[in-house]
């Protein structure tokens, strides 16, 4: 083969792995936003989704390393089938079978994914093994491991591509379209593959060389599965820990899973240098960074937020040049891919699923980092020939000691210092950090060593807060329960959110983002003036339950909640005690609040609160034209909507706008800024946005009339909504978080 057909044939195989790996991280955020409306936003149905996912791309790998058994011709006739039979299913949507009431999304999601998009993920996961595997077959020089790179830079490049560029600018009916066109073309590119193995004339020479290879053993397979798992595993978690202890900003998730990704294109590249730099600096950056996992970054946040990320890409690179170097014959590549995809699985089902049954706190972040010490190469920056002075023996048994002096001193660390820490502490530290770089090239001490550094800086501190209750943890977050030191004020926070605030000696004042000067403080205390003592009242979204403290004799209040956990806190009168004092008869209702509120009988509710948006993550699907419509339906001709928008990065203001100018609402704003006084009594400021079909009774509440052309922004009253612009209004098909991403917040 000359070097130009040589090129061509590399680019053709290249161009055919970077649009199949492109199509499978463009389709799962794209199901996943058709999915929203019927199954809501609960972590637990995307936790399931991954799992859908990761065990898909195990079956499509299987399969590509079952068929890589098979003559070439046999090959390409089989895969060509399998793509032209999961056309069948094209263009993408949703299988209409209904989900039970009572049914657990944990359990429904699953059957729902993979009736949907199951044969279609399955056939186009299974083109990156078996595309390396035929690049081969085609009589192609170089090394096909490093045409994985390809791969997992078209997964990087659909990852980006839909939040970016294709859900801001298609609806979802367009979408499926598209990638129904991208699908094709995918099939046209296998097909000029298929026909270059097509003879079969190299089947000889790949039994030859197939028969002369060792078999791998399973030793080397629970290794490779090890090496995957890890990286998996911190993905994940380097996610749950970054918006639980520093910052829940929007698109995070796109970070870790990322740079995931790019990391592959790093470790299975031709160029080895910057892998291999990568693997050496690895295990100095390990305890550098792993020393930073417990500590509270308050105002730098975003210097934690690249720690934890850098963490994460240096490990996964360092694991994952790990994996290449220890490859197998090309001959036995599909079997390598197909270990690897297992501790894929593996890395995603324990942090997914297992951690939140286990642990109160994002503990399996900590857990992954010991084992990723205990995996990295052991390659050491520098060696003042302590091996040659103490021997192999004496100097394993040198670094043990080491490393067990350092974890007693991080014990001491934590037990004795306070948080804010001393020049004492600071030196103690530095010894820690310097006993793991002395003992690196022994696993156990190394690992020993990156645990000494965690108890030191913050880690002792993280156990005794998991240890005496005040947190917990479900599918839906993970909650902490503080409180002052003289116990006078105790408040709820999901991550870095808060969620509710009491005090001891006003249990039944409500404070925070609902006092009496905030909108729907306003409107609640209003609540029998409008429609009379037996008002029906609902609240999506509990938190500690301060609303049910504006509940008056003869008022019914509904609150609807997806999370079980929250209603247990909420119901303890040891932690917060507004349900208990002032609202015991509440009517609680489980699920997503979209579909639980949609079985309500029309017209039930005077006044309704949607308080789920104050979190830096967005429901997206509470907020759309067929949500609105739900929000219509409960009310009562002449009802009150109050939404809060209080939010750190994004301006919801023009979306709700929109769907108010739709002709079926008519609204007003109130930003609340209570005084400094106020605000140590524990009040919040918030914007919230009163809603109603009936200009009249708005006027009422707000006294905006809207024959009155609209205001601008004034603190602490009710004005108008600014005009919306276009494409403003959210629907089921269309909608994007983007343009409403508040980036001046950000950076």
């Amino acid at each position: 083969m000359s070097e130009a057909s040589g090129m061509r044939g590399r680019g053709l195989f290249v161009l055919t792995i970077f649009t199949g790996s492109f199509l499978l991280f463009l389709v799962q955020p794209m199901v996943a936003r058709m999915a929203l409306p019927r199954l809501g936003g609960a972590p637990a149905v995307w936790n399931s989704a991954m799992l859908v996912y990761q065990a898909l791309l195990l079956a499509g790998y299987a399969y590509a390393h079952r068929l890589s058994r098979e003559a070439p011709k046999r090959q390409a006739g089989v895969h060509l089938a399998v793509l032209i039979a999961a056309a069948l299913w094209l263009p993408i949507s949703l299988t209409s079978f209904a989900i039970p009431a009572d049914g657990s999304p944990i359990f429904w999601v699953p059957w729902l994914l993979l009736a949907s998009i199951g044969p279609l993920f399955f056939a186009v996961a299974a083109q990156a093994p078996l595309m390396q595997r035929w690049f081969g077959l085609a009589g192609n020089q170089g090394e096909p491991y490093a045409l994985y790179a390809a791969s997992n830079m078209g997964s990087f490049g659909g990852l980006i591509a839909y939040p970016l560029l294709v859900e801001p600018s298609l609806p979802i009916k367009a979408q499926t379209w598209m990638w129904s066109g991208l699908y094709a073309l995918l099939f046209l590119l296998v097909l000029v593959c298929a026909r270059a193995i097509w003879s079969g004339r190299n089947i000889a020479n790949e039994a030859a060389a197939s028969a002369s290879t060792a078999p791998i053993s399973w030793r080397q397979r629970l290794y490779w599965i090890a090496l995957s798992a890890v990286p998996s595993g911190l993905m994940l978690s380097t996610t749950s820990h970054l918006t639980t202890d520093l910052m829940a900003m929007p698109l995070i998730w796109v970070i870790p899973l990322g740079l995931y990704l790019l990391s592959f294109s790093v470790a299975f590249a031709d160029y080895r240098l910057p892998a291999d730099m990568i693997s050496r600096i690895a295990p100095a950056i390990l305890v550098v960074g792993g020393a930073s996992v417990f500590m509270i970054w308050g105002k730098a946040a975003y210097n934690g937020l690249i720690v934890s990320v850098s963490l994460l890409f240096v490990l996964a690179v360092a694991l994952h040049a790990e994996m290449y170097r220890t490859r197998p014959d090309a001959s036995r590549l599909t079997e390598f891919y197909l270990m690897m995809s297992i501790g894929g699985v593996i890395g995603g089902f324990f942090c997914a699923i297992v951690a939140p049954l286990l642990f109160n706190w994002t503990w399996e972040h900590p857990i992954l980092l010991i084992a990723a010490a205990l995996l990295l190469p052991q390659l050491r920056l520098f060696s003042l020939g302590e091996e040659a002075t103490f021997g192999q023996r004496g100097w394993t048994i040198a670094t043990l000691v080491i490393a067990i002096a350092a974890l007693a001193i991080g014990l001491y660390i934590g037990m004795t210092f306070p948080t804010e820490g001393s020049q004492l502490k600071t030196a103690l530290i530095a010894i820690i950090l310097i006993a793991g770089l002395v003992v690196t090239g022994r696993r156990i001490a190394f690992a020993l060593a990156v645990m000494a550094a965690m108890l030191g800086n913050g880690g002792w501190d993280n156990v005794e807060l998991s240890s005496s209750g005040a947190r917990l943890r479900s599918y839906f977050g993970t909650y902490t329960i503080n409180q002052s030191e003289d116990a006078s004020v105790r408040w709820l926070s999901h991550g870095t959110t808060m969620h509710g605030m009491q005090l001891r000696d006003q249990p039944t004042l409500p404070v925070s983002y609902y006092g009496a000067t905030s909108g729907v403080g306003l409107a609640w205390q209003r609540a029998e003036e409008l429609y009379g003592a037996g008002a029906t009242l609902g609240v999506v979204g509990l938190g500690t339950g301060t609303l049910a403290c504006y509940k008056k004799p003869g008022q019914i209040l509904h609150y609807f909640e997806i999370d079980p956990l929250m209603v247990e806190i909420a119901r303890d009168r040891k932690i917060f005690s507004f349900l208990e004092k002032c609202a015991p008869d509440t009517q609680m209702h489980l699920g997503d609040a979209r579909l639980t509120l949609a079985q309500q009988p029309a017209g039930t509710f005077d006044m309704l609160a949607i308080d789920a948006f104050s979190s830096d993550s967005i429901p997206l699907h509470l907020l759309t034209k067929e949500a609105f419509e739900v929000y219509r339906r409960a009310l009562k001709p002449d009802g009150l909507l109050l939404v809060h928008i209080s939010n750190r990065h994004f301006d919801l203001n023009p979306v709700i706008a929109a769907e108010a100018a739709s002709g079926k609402w008519f609204a007003a704003l109130r930003h609340d800024s209570p005084p400094t006084t106020a605000v140590d009594q524990g009040m919040r400021p918030s914007q919230w946005i009163a809603m109603s079909p009936d200009a009249g009774k708005l006027a009422q509440l707000t006294g905006v009339v809207y024959e009155k052309r609209p205001a601008f922004f004034y603190p602490d009253r009710w004005i108008k909504l600014k005009p919306p612009r276009e494409n403003d209004r959210w629907t089921d098909d269309y909608a994007s978080v983007l343009p409403y991403l508040s980036f001046w917040k950000i950076l």
